[in-house]
């Protein structure tokens, strides 16, 4: 179904096509959806919307959300999108991107997206320096202590976020970790305002970083590029200078993945 397309009804809309519209839906929306949601939505009835949801969530492509009435996207429905979004053509153009912003820069450049626990690094382009940072390709990142997933904790509805932050302890990482909701939620209240998020020294010692989102069609996040140094070598205010070649290298991301924020 084309992008945009509205859903048929359930006297149109094969029945080898239901469980496929019934994911899409759930992607599309970008947050935890309810049953009665997705039977206003596809037009579908009530028995045949459980049904759909209990196979989808029976064999990993959604999983129940903290409420546990609403349903988000599970293990195999994200490691679908990732491989989608790694698909060779798409990852030689985005690859270009990442390089070139990390050579302007001087500084490993890193491409993240959120998953159920962390964020996972889908690319990254190392710096030439010999003192640097390794965190591969695969790694997984906690969420309130990185420059990447603030940015994208920035992004949650303020319900979605709260059970977040408050479902387990805030793990500290170095002294400067950020371990109360409350202080933690005002940093991303700013976060959301100014549109980059940081890291000064929080998830590693003598490690500072900054990321920006990349957007997806309905400018919603989809991921995050940032960039990480050691501190002996860039401070967090020197960082920061590096604000503007990373959304315009963001920027040249989104558009490649459909969403042309020149417009």
């Amino acid at each position: 179904m084309p992008n945009g397309a509205t859903h048929s009804t359930s006297g149109q809309l094969p029945t080898n096509l239901r469980l496929l519209v019934v994911l899409e839906e759930v992607a599309r929306l970008g947050v935890a959806v309810r049953p009665v949601q997705l039977i206003e939505a596809l037009g579908l009835p009530k028995p045949t919307v459980h049904r759909l949801l209990q196979t989808a969530e029976a064999e990993g492509f959604l999983q129940r959300d903290l409420d546990g009435a609403s349903y988000g996207p599970g293990p195999r429905l994200r490691a679908l999108a990732v491989n989608t979004v790694s698909s060779e053509h798409l990852r030689t153009a985005r690859l270009a991107i990442l390089k070139g912003v990390a050579e302007e820069i001087g500084e490993t450049c890193n491409l993240a997206t959120p998953d159920r626990e962390g964020m996972t690094y889908l690319d990254r382009v190392e710096t030439k320096w010999p003192l640097r940072i390794q965190l591969p390709v695969g790694t997984q990142v906690p969420f309130h202590c990185t420059a990447s997933g603030k940015m994208y904790l920035s992004s949650l509805r303020t319900p979605t976020l709260v059970g977040v932050l408050n479902a387990s302890p805030l793990e500290r990482k170095t002294e400067k970790t950020i371990t109360s909701p409350e202080l933690l939620r005002e940093e991303l209240r700013e976060t959301r305002k100014r549109g980059y998020s940081t890291d000064n020294e929080e998830f590693m010692t003598g490690m500072a970083a900054l990321a920006v989102p990349i957007l997806d069609q309905q400018s919603r996040l989809m991921a995050t590029l940032s960039v990480h140094a050691p501190v002996q070598r860039q401070t967090l205010d020197r960082i920061l200078g590096f604000l503007e070649p990373l959304q315009i290298a963001a920027g040249k991301l989104s558009q490649l993945y459909g969403n042309d924020t020149s417009e």
